[in-house]
């Protein structure tokens, strides 16, 4: 047994067939990688890593495991699941993620390949740990798949106080504890009991304030643009690489940005390294654009395709024109169920407050176009002729004014 000092969660408990895992290369690369991506840029202590709030998720997911009473081989398991999940990260991680879902073809959670690794797949396999039943789980295939791939899973749980915890912005607290305790299992699915309902509306109140503050912080965004674009531009001349940059993590791949042979990769990292990033031209929510449409068109290729006309009608350069076309917010639909005295019902039936939220996430999102300060003016005229922008109502004008 070793014992972890945590900011977040305190002591954590790391039981002796956990090490081999903890010390594998699979996972100790995430030290290295930042769980909140370009967010530092924003909030000067959000530094934080993968590897640490693989450590958070785990022990969240012990504390869950013993609320429902798994055997000890279902605790392994989930145990394991836990603290593997997000070995598919990419170098700033969510960052490159749609470049590794358009190069690769598939999202930091498939982690199949990777537990092919000897090392890992032997840890796995000394404790009596399918990797099977370990990928099944994380893919959300798995009776026990709740416990971390939900709406109120233990992965959410952690990274909505970590966040809050280094970033300092206060919206993203969490009674982790009082939800864990309140959960159930009944025919093979994770469920609620009723005196948990205050607690999950919390959690999916924080997910909803922290959204704006934090995950799509406009110069957060900028920053994942610039970076998406270097690492594309890096790539042009040589795709065959992608797998090998993708296993990177932060520090290797932005001196691999900054070394670059490709100067439009080369100057977009070193941007990104002494903080000149680009500027708002124009950013614009649901009320201005059909938003519908435009989310259906989100994957980093459409984004450059209205790019590069945008830059064309603006008379600059492409790379001076970056467009963010967020997918537009699905909403909450909780599929985990909340148990009452009665019968077993969804929570969306019993917490009003669910619709409110889904409507606001939709507010919330925004479609963002940036270039150099020198350039905003015309790439902003550009970019609503180009992207079909409505004026704002009169109404909204006074409320953005005041």
């Amino acid at each position: 047994m070793k014992i972890i000092k945590d900011p977040v969660h305190g002591y954590i408990d790391v039981a002796d067939f956990v090490l081999p895992l903890l010390d594998s290369p699979l996972l100790q690369r995430l030290r290295y990688v930042k769980q909140l991506g370009f967010s530092f840029l924003v909030y000067p202590g959000a530094n934080h890593t993968r590897f640490e709030h693989s450590l958070g998720t785990m022990y969240l997911s012990d504390l869950m495991a013993r609320q429902l009473q798994l055997d000890e081989e279902e605790q392994k398991l989930v145990a394991a699941a836990a603290l593997l999940h997000d070995i598919g990260h990419g170098p700033f991680s969510h960052a490159i993620e749609p470049l590794m879902e358009d190069l690769l073809g598939y999202p930091h959670h498939y982690i199949r390949p990777l537990l092919e690794d000897p090392y890992t797949r032997d840890a796995l396999e000394g404790q009596g740990i399918s990797p099977a039943d370990l990928v099944s789980l994380i893919d959300g295939d798995h009776p026990l798949s709740g416990i971390i791939h939900g709406e109120l899973d233990v992965d959410r749980m952690d990274y909505l106080l970590r966040d809050a915890h280094y970033t300092g912005a206060p919206y993203g607290t969490v009674d982790a504890h009082r939800l864990i305790r309140s959960t159930l299992r009944a025919k093979d699915q994770i469920v609620l009991h009723e005196s948990g309902i205050n607690a999950a509306e919390s959690l999916l109140i924080a997910r909803t304030l922290m959204r704006p503050a934090v995950y799509y912080h406009h110069v957060s965004r900028i920053a994942e643009m610039m970076f998406l674009l270097s690492v594309t531009a890096h790539l042009s001349g040589n795709r065959g690489e992608a797998f090998a940059l993708m296993r990177m993590d932060d520090a290797k791949c932005m001196h691999t940005l900054l070394t670059s042979p490709v100067t439009v990769a080369r100057e977009l990292a070193e941007g990104l390294y002494a903080r000149r990033l680009y500027k708002r031209a124009l950013y614009v929510g649901q009320d201005q654009v059909n938003a519908y449409n435009l989310a259906g068109k989100a994957s980093h290729h459409d984004e450059r395709v209205f790019a590069v006309e945008i830059a064309d009608r603006a008379g600059v350069p492409p790379h001076l024109v970056l467009v963010d076309i967020p997918e537009f917010p699905s909403d909450m639909s909780l599929p985990i169920q909340v148990k009452n005295r009665h019968r077993v019902l969804g929570l969306g039936e019993v917490s009003p407050i669910l619709t409110t939220l889904n409507e606001t996430r939709k507010g919330q999102w925004r479609v963002g176009v940036y270039t150099l300060p020198a350039h905003v003016e015309a790439v902003g005229r550009a970019a609503a002729e180009v992207l079909h922008v409505r004026p704002v109502t009169t109404q909204k004008r006074l409320i953005t004014e005041g």
